[in-house]
């Protein structure tokens, strides 16, 4: 008798598992097509894109240089500093 109980407490507790990936799996499905906007609040227009601040300007303009310069170094000159 208390192996038909474990069997049917088993049935249930796979049947609520199984029920509950399948839930899972249709409602993430369902949320994968959702564009969310790259503005951050402040502007939520589709497609809009904030830059950071480093990459602008005094006046807000966009720079177009290179943001970092590395120089190469012999072996002897980095022992030397």
């Amino acid at each position: 008798m208390l192996h038909l109980l474990y069997i049917l407490a088993f049935t249930v507790i796979a049947s609520l598992t199984i029920t509950n990936l399948v839930r899972n799996l249709i409602t993430v499905s369902m949320d994968s097509p959702r564009r969310y906007p790259q503005g951050g609040g402040r502007n939520n227009y589709p497609g809009y894109q904030v830059p950071h601040p480093e990459l602008l300007d005094e006046a807000g303009r966009p720079i177009n240089e290179p943001l970092l310069v590395m120089k190469s170094v012999t072996v002897e000159d980095a022992r030397e500093h």
